[in-house]
């Protein structure tokens, strides 16, 4: 018979059905509130204003910018396809700048380099005309006398000791690309080829959603044109990893949420062999809304990696109906609302304990926990009360005649469970058991690195390797942060890590760096040069000898002495600072900043020693943070699951008592660690994603030993129904470990370990054998 209030549990729950879709159309006004950007789910310590702004500062170029190589052995003929490029792309209106030609203002480099003789120069060139004035005059009659000694931007009558040309050829060397004269163009030769350098700006980032894919998709229509001239085109941009990782998302969603909801779907049917029980799969649909929605109004969006594992709540989310649905095999007749009036305690339970242990999560450093915790937590409060208000009025009037091998196969299974107990006492099993984990524990190692979260396409890989050889052009993600109380402080503070850096490269354990004291020198040591030039005269006689007046040198000297002292922002005006540009940071509350970006880093752990003695100085590391911080952040989880735990066991003191409450939570942790001995036999990693998968079984595995505790309908119904829980929950997860994206192939591994082990552990919850009843209950 139904209750009154089961008539109106529906309608209710209806309502607030069709608010939360309101709210989730809100929500999706201007599209979809999805994020790509992995950094937003990383952990560790929140950097200083100042220090994020110079990694975003730092990113920009990588999420914005793409470069690309255009080869063929005939230099015209990459030529002409990159100019033909260059127009489509920037007709395409993808992108605010494509560049392929150097257009030089060869009058503002002439202005820059006259104004900039006593700032600019080099170290080494200062030094020479400070300490050997004779050898620099001497430098200089070569330099005039030789033909070869190199092109020169301002002609010797303006700058007759030749400061403008040592600061031209003093410029850092970025790669070996060279300047085609006569079109322009940046080429490499390589291979045999010719490759010329294309550069396009994005109008958005590679943490738009659509762009990037955009970008790829015009980026192959590209290949395939340059192709057909026997062209090859080579590309490198973080927007075509953000495009392989949507379109992979994309992919493992359809295929882990479609082959789960195909699986269940066939399932239910070979089961219960009644088309309307498909009706089941509302609390899925309702579950992941409500999961969406919960996610986008507590943190503004969702992630693509909280839409993928998420698809796997699929599994979790079905096994609320078939809680009740299970009881057909011992209730006859079975009834909707009858069955779930029976079920209702321990689903009560099953969904207490496992938002318990997901929000557990919730609270660690890590926002992607966070965010999936949310996701999840939600997402199962919405299944629960669909489950409970809604589907039983869907199911109202179906009779139940479900197929008997499923209850024939569980009944075998627990009549070999006790023949194995017959001959090996529990004592005996559990010492096997724990000499099984000890084993696999000793073998297990951890791996903590954020590149797992990314499955990086072998071509983008290989390509960004072959451009960083033929280029010389190898970006690192680490740089320097200086920081001083003025524009003087900083430039010397840049340049005591200078000369540290320089040692690295002539070591070649650097392959090259980028500072504004390569631009600028400090005010103190532009007026060393100034006092150097003063004491010249008495040392240019073979300039005189050669034909200069002297009427000429002093000319040329008072205009050196009238140059007012240049500072950083003067000196990044000049074209010639166009490389320098974003490395100034500008002044702050604490005075001001600036960058040093690095090239072709091939030992990380060198460059936190040469921090040591400057003040000021830091290195800005975010992924090897992120890397120490994994570590910190799998013992925080692990803290906090084992407080829900306690937290699980006094909630579940109520209605079965401590020792049955002690059982039902140490047997999932039993479980989570067979799953780990497991990783370790298996030589599989410990990932922060294994932990978290396996404290998600923890979660999970409640609920299949509360159901065992309770035995409604017989031992062997209960263990059919928690089957029939872990099989759909497999299906989730267990298609996760076949994932190309590492760390969720390692998430899908772990849980499908720890679900086998739940499923062998959870008959040892029940604390006496029970017998199936057979009970007529009355019509709904």
């Amino acid at each position: 018979m139904t209750l009154p209030s089961e008539r109106r549990l529906p309608w209710l729950f209806l309502g607030l059905l069709l608010a939360v879709l309101a709210l989730g159309a809100w929500q999706w006004r201007d599209g979809a509130p999805v994020s790509a950007n992995l950094m937003e789910l990383a952990p560790g310590t929140t950097p200083d204003p100042l220090e994020l702004r110079a990694e975003q500062r730092m990113q920009e170029p990588l999420n914005r910018e793409i470069l690309v190589l255009v080869g063929h052995p005939q230099r015209s003929q990459a030529i002409q396809m990159t100019q033909t490029l260059g127009a489509q792309w920037q007709a395409s209106g993808l992108f605010e700048k494509v560049q392929w030609d150097l257009q030089a203002d060869l009058p503002a480099l002439r202005s820059q380099l006259l104004q900039g003789r006593l700032a600019m120069l080099s170290k080494t060139d200062r030094q020479q005309l400070v300490e050997q004035p004779d050898a620099f005059i001497q430098q200089r009659l070569q330099a005039l006398f030789d033909p070869f000694s190199g092109f020169s931007l301002v002609p010797s009558q303006d700058d007759w000791l030749g400061l403008t040309g040592r600061i031209q050829n003093s410029q850092p060397q970025r790669g070996v690309v060279q300047l085609d004269i006569g079109s322009g163009a940046l080429i490499a030769d390589a291979d045999g080829k010719s490759w010329v350098l294309l550069r396009a700006r994005t109008t958005g980032n590679a943490f738009d959603m659509q762009l990037p894919l955009q970008v790829a998709g015009l980026l192959e229509r590209s290949r395939e044109q340059a192709a057909k001239a026997d062209v090859q085109l080579l590309a490198a941009s973080g927007l075509l990893y953000a495009a392989a990782g949507q379109q992979q998302a994309t992919r493992e969603m359809t295929w882990v949420g479609g082959g789960a909801t195909l699986g269940i779907l066939l399932l239910l049917l070979l089961a219960f062999r009644r088309w309307r029980v498909l009706l089941a799969f509302v609390p899925v649909l309702v579950g992941m809304l409500f999961g969406a929605v919960a996610c986008v109004a507590l943190f503004g969006h969702m992630h693509v990696m909280t839409l993928v594992l998420g698809s796997s709540l699929i599994g979790v989310a079905v096994d609320y109906p078939l809680h009740y649905l299970s009881k057909s095999w011992s209730l006859k007749p079975w009834r909707s609302w009858s069955a779930l009036r029976l079920t209702l305690p321990g689903l009560t339970l099953s969904l207490i304990t496992s938002c318990i242990g997901y929000l557990a999560l919730a609270w660690t450093p890590f926002p992607a926990l966070t965010q999936i915790a949310v996701f999840s937590a939600a997402g199962l409060l919405g299944a629960y009360l669909s489950a409970v208000c809604l589907l039983p009025a869907l199911l109202k009037g179906l009779e139940l005649h479900p197929a008997q091998w499923p209850l024939r196969v569980c009944e075998g299974l627990l009549s070999l469970r006790e023949a194995l107990l017959r001959h090996l006492r529990p004592p005996v099993l559990l010492a096997l058991l724990l000499a099984f984990c000890v084993g696999g524990l000793l073998q297990l190692h951890t791996r903590n690195d954020i590149r797992q979260w990314v499955g990086a396409p072998a071509q983008l890989t290989e390509e960004a390797r072959t451009i960083a050889q033929i280029t010389g052009f190898q970006p690192t993600s680490q740089f320097f942060l200086v920081r001083a109380a003025n524009q003087e402080q900083l430039l010397e503070r840049q340049s005591a890590l200078t000369e540290r850096l320089e040692q690295l490269v002539n070591l070649e354990r650097l392959q090259g760096f980028l500072a504004l004291d390569q631009l600028v020198s400090a005010p103190s040591v532009q007026q060393q040069v100034r006092e150097a030039l003063a004491k010249l005269p008495q040392h240019w006689q073979p300039l005189q000898a050669l034909g200069v007046s002297n009427e000429a040198l002093q000319a040329e000297l008072a205009a050196l002495q009238a140059l007012p002292v240049q500072d950083i922002d003067a000196a990044l005006l000049g074209p010639l600072a166009e490389p320098y540009r974003t490395l100034w940071l500008g002044p702050n509350a604490e005075g001001v900043a600036a960058m040093v970006s690095l090239q072709g880093l091939n030992d990380p752990a060198l460059l936190r020693v040469q921090t040591l003695d400057l003040p000021g100085v830091a290195l800005v590391d975010r992924l090897g943070d992120l890397n120490q911080v994994f570590a910190a952040t799998q013992i925080s989880a692990a803290e906090l699951k084992l407080a829900s735990c306690v937290l699980i066991v006094l909630v579940l003191i109520l209605p079965f008592g401590l020792g049955g409450a002690l059982r039902i939570v140490l047997l999932p942790l039993l479980a989570a660690l067979c799953s780990l001995a497991s990783l370790g036999w298996l030589g599989q990693p410990l990932t922060l994603f294994s932990l978290f998968g396996l404290l998600l079984v923890t979660a999970i595995s409640v609920d299949y030993a509360i159901l065992m505790r309770e035995q409604v309908g017989g031992a062997a119904v209960s263990l059919l129904g928690t089957l029939l829980a872990a099989l759909t929950t497999w299906l989730s997860f267990g298609l996760l470990a076949v994932s190309s994206t590492p760390a969720v192939s390692n998430f899908g591994l772990a849980v499908s370990l720890g679900l086998v082990f739940s499923f062998i552990l959870a008959p040892w919850a029940g604390s006496q054998a029970h017998t199936a009843p057979r009970r007529e209950l009355g019509a709904c």
